[in-house]
């Protein structure tokens, strides 16, 4: 039936326009408050309804309907567009000196003004890395999204910009000004960073480098349905130029009126009252940095009054009235020295550079990841040239790029090649069609077996042996598979007899050996090293079949029934369990008494059913996998990452960008003696939220 037909043509009009406010309404909930009222298939139903009514009689279409966020064609270039006003640049404070510094010359100004004794108040927001954007609203519609450029002019990407979920195309009020300029910051969150590169790894696509450029060279494509695929997000900072009746006395003031236009505002932007409350907030940033989930180089200090932000008025391309406090610096420069290769437990040979010793992010390095081979082409890296080394918060240092004079150069040293044998073992490599890895083919590798022992050691939680005490066991000739640690009791008086061990030690590693056998069959999964499946997938697989004899039989389509499962993973599981190698692993440990059947119940039974739970950080008694298997066992489900449809984040010390987003997404957080009570209760009982406890 036609659109006209179900409704008449008034009904149309009037359903599409209520279709539109509800999807914007929820859109909104979910994308700035994230607060989601209804599941996504509800609203897909709206968004699906509304596309049909606009299809069956286009005439319904407005600028601003959700439908409109993705144009049907490419534009052909990007116009150049001089900015309503200066988008200006800031100057830098590196210390609480230099704050101070920026703080008495205001001070020092204001004075020559005849403005004395001045009681500042500061907003304090963080720096986001970026892109600046100037979003032009004409009537609350969305008319034109500006990239910051030279300052003066920049670039016309409205139909990327359209596409972001979290940038409104129609203002959230009965009554817009004529015009409005918000000014923010357009990013690629951390987490959708990691995902979308994933995505292109696992498609075989070459990878981003940094969630900035990511986002920089999504929001310059030409075809919005390019940028539509890549998850970009917005925060609003500033109001630039409004019409007049939009006036305000606090920088402040001005943010929350966005927020309640329906812009995104970082919520841990803070009003500050004195330059040690300043500096004290630029420290604490500086210190949660790396557990953030979006990059910061700094934070942006502005004076909160917005009358002495005229009288201070601007210098150069500045205004005095803010800086930007920068944080240390995470990048150097040193010579790449040579190209190292070391397989992986699936055979996989991972590049590293080794540099000329240098200090970055208060550390000195030696030595840095370069991820894959594909990877190092991508950067185009030359051994004994100049290299920019990134080290940020805890995380392993990179080489991100050639130096940048490196490519002016006519003459520079040959690509660098994969090694045509293992480094280790000196087999031939292969290259498979579909693979970013060359591999080495030989299952034992001496590389690629400790790669999977410590790899066991670690999933099983086995104190007591690490990556030296493995080395250590495979020179000895005592370890050659997963099962010889727990033979290793027989070697006791050999062992005992060993530099760095004795009477104590060696009881004190038997006996995690032996609790070990205790660990659940979804966290043994992990351990003995099958391909695609992690720590989730693992608990996943024991959850559905319930044992080693029913997984071992399981036909694809049958794996494919598994949570998280596609057809090309549960090819490969499949593929892999069935190897006869894998097999005679597994009936060796079940012959040493690992766990291989499932305790908890079947999936969607138990008290904790339909729960979903994140761990992070270090809970006070119980490790991440006792947590974990007391979950599982009360029919509740552990995940890797946090969303709108986690339902509790279980946080302990420690806990890094997993508890911000919990926070930043408003998911309840228990500590572990909140879980331990959540477990107690009885199956009758619903979850409540009242059992949240600040981690």
């Amino acid at each position: 039936m036609s659109a006209g037909g179900a409704f008449g043509d008034g009904g149309a009009r009037a359903r599409a326009a209520q279709l539109r406010r509800l999807i914007d309404y929820h859109s909104h909930r979910y994308h700035v408050l994230d607060d989601p009222e209804i599941g996504d298939a509800e609203y897909d139903a709206l968004y699906n309804e509304l596309r049909d009514l606009e299809a069956a009689d286009p005439q319904l279409i407005t600028p601003d309907s959700p439908t409109q966020r993705v144009g049907e064609e490419p534009v052909s270039d990007l116009v150049k567009v001089a900015h309503l006003q200066r988008m200006l640049s800031l100057a830098n404070a590196r210390s609480a000196d230099e704050l101070r510094g920026w703080i008495q010359r205001m001070r020092n100004h204001l004075a020559r003004e005849g403005i004395e004794q001045v009681s500042f108040e500061f907003v304090a927001e963080p720096k986001i890395d970026g892109l600046a954007m100037s979003l032009i609203y004409e009537d609350g519609l969305l008319v034109r999204g500006v990239t910051r450029g030279n300052g003066e002019v920049g670039e016309d990407v409205t139909h990327n910009l359209r596409t972001i979920a979290s940038i409104p195309l129609r203002l959230a009020t009965d009554a817009p000004p004529p015009l409005l300029e918000v000014r923010g910051e357009v990013y690629m969150s951390l987490s959708d960073f990691q995902a979308l590169n994933e995505r292109r790894a696992a498609a075989g696509e070459s990878t981003f480098m940094n969630p900035r450029n990511s986002a920089a060279g999504t929001v310059r494509q030409l075809d919005p349905k390019l940028a539509a695929a890549r998850p970009l997000s917005f925060w609003a900072y500033q109001v630039g130029v409004a019409s007049d009746g939009v006036a305000f006395e606090r920088h402040y003031d001005g943010l929350r009126w966005l927020h309640e236009l329906g812009f995104p505002v970082n919520p841990d932007i803070r009003v500050l009252e004195s330059e040690e409350g300043v500096i004290s907030q630029c420290q604490s940033w500086h210190e949660r940095r790396g557990s953030l989930d979006f990059e910061i180089d700094g934070v942006v200090v502005k004076v909160n009054d917005l009358e002495l932000q005229r009288r201070l008025g601007i210098v150069g391309r500045e205004p005095r009235w803010a800086i930007a406090w920068k944080f240390p610096p995470t990048t150097a420069v040193t010579t790449l020295l040579d190209i190292g290769w070391n397989p992986g437990k699936f055979g996989d040979l991972h590049p590293y550079a080794m540099l000329e010793p240098v200090h970055v992010g208060g550390v000195t390095v030696r030595q840095a990841t370069l991820h894959n081979e594909e990877d190092l082409a991508r950067k185009d890296l030359r051994i004994g040239e100049e290299v920019i080394v990134l080290r940020a918060g805890d995380v392993i240092p990179q080489v991100v790029a050639p130096a940048p004079h490196v490519a002016e150069r006519a003459q520079r040293p040959p690509r660098p090649q994969p090694p045509v044998r293992c480094p280790v073992c000196d087999t031939p490599t292969v290259k498979p069609e579909d693979s970013v890895f060359t591999l080495c083919p030989n299952r034992a590798c001496p590389g690629r077996r400790w790669q999977l022992l410590t790899h066991f050691v670690s999933a099983m939680d086995i104190d007591g042996l690490g990556e030296r005490q493995v080395s250590l066991f495979m020179e000895l000739g005592w370890v050659a598979g997963a099962g010889d640690f727990y033979r290793l009791r027989e070697r006791a008086d050999e062992l005992i007899a060993l530099d760095g061990f004795g009477q104590t030690s060696a009881q004190k590693l038997f006996y995690a050996i032996d609790a070990s056998r205790a660990v659940p069959f979804g966290r043994v999964l992990f351990a003995i090293g099958i391909e695609e499946v992690g720590d989730v997938t693992g608990r996943a697989l024991a959850q559905q079949f319930r044992s080693i004899g029913a997984l071992l039989d399981a036909d694809v389509d049958a794996l494919q029934q598994t949570p998280g499962v596609g057809p090309k993973m549960a090819r490969r599981i499949h593929d892999q369990l069935a190897d006869p190698q894998m097999r005679a692993l597994i009936a060796d440990l079940a012959e040493l008494g690992l766990c291989f059947e499932e305790a908890g119940p079947p999936p969607g039974e138990g008290p904790l059913a339909g729960s979903t739970f994140v761990l992070t950080g270090t809970l006070p008694d119980l490790t991440r996998e006792q947590a974990a298997a007391m979950i599982t066992a009360a029919g509740g489900k552990v995940t890797g990452s946090v969303s709108r449809r986690t339902d509790y984040v279980v946080a302990g010390e420690s806990a890094g960008s997993k508890l911000t987003k919990a926070q930043t997404l408003g998911v309840p957080i228990l500590d572990e003696a909140a879980l331990l009570e959540l477990l107690a209760q009885d199956s009758s009982q619903a979850p409540g939220a009242d059992a949240a406890g600040a981690p």
